[in-house]
């Protein structure tokens, strides 16, 4: 008897994101045996990466060398099963048909059940809704029979949309909340690996506590809920088609 391959894809627009933001996921998922894939669209180099600049003789390349090692250590943390960069630059991104094409195909080959990536509106980093709207765009083609006819083509996997920096800026409203205490340690070891952002360490720490705070409340709060120490929220874009309400 042969059971689906589970798997599960992140679009992050820099090379830290998909930590701060899904670092629990992920590790949640991969104890769960689910093979995760995390495309990073950029290492951003330029804009997320002010302390490695401000040493003496930095260059472009030294930055991009360093945040490689940073996500390649972080992915390894999370029990990321394959880590894709796809360097197009950041602030901005340099999204063009041959990358999104290039998004497509990891689509069809990974063949995710879920997708995360970032929120659809953020006037601080116009990267991050670009990275979202690349996301969507190759899901459509990835479900399209007349892109590259022969191909196993997508299925409808539900996109969730991870939390942004300023979520009231953004438009972003949560409804799902994932209980990430179990890998909370998987998480923070990922995070620490971020060394050139070391200033959001504790602020994503916070955020994490606030969520599961949330997540007790939502799942019975005094009444009973689950004790949860920490949390990801997540806001879906696709209908969940469900057999119960309870």
């Amino acid at each position: 008897m042969t059971t689906e391959k589970k798997t599960a894809l992140v679009v992050s627009a820099h090379a830290a994101d998909f930590v701060w933001r899904a670092g629990g996921a992920i590790a949640l998922h991969a104890e769960q045996g689910f093979d995760v894939t995390v495309v990073c669209l950029s290492y951003g180099e330029r804009g997320e990466s002010a302390k490695l600049w401000k040493q003496e003789g930095m260059t472009l390349k030294r930055v991009k060398d360093a945040r490689k090692q940073e996500a390649e250590n972080a992915a390894e943390a999370l029990g990321v099963r394959q880590l894709e960069l796809f360097d197009l630059g950041d602030y901005p991104l340099n999204i063009d048909r041959e990358a999104t094409d290039k998004l497509v195909e990891v689509f069809r080959r990974v063949q995710p059940r879920f997708v995360l990536t970032h929120s659809k509106a953020d006037p601080y980093n116009t990267d991050h809704p670009a990275a979202t709207e690349m996301t969507l765009n190759a899901r459509m083609i990835a479900q399209a029979w007349g892109h590259n006819p022969g191909e196993t083509v997508l299925g409808a996997p539900q996109v969730y949309l991870f939390e942004p920096h300023q979520t009231e800026q953004c438009g972003w409203k949560p409804d799902t909340i994932l209980d990430i205490t179990d890998v909370w340690d998987k998480k923070r070891a990922a995070i620490e690996c971020m060394a050139g952002q070391e200033h959001l360490w504790d602020y994503y720490t916070n955020v994490a506590e606030n969520r599961g705070n949330q997540f007790r409340r939502n799942s019975g709060g005094q009444a009973g809920g689950k004790s949860a120490r920490y949390g990801e929220a997540y806001q879906s874009i696709f209908p969940r088609t469900v057999e119960s309400l309870s």
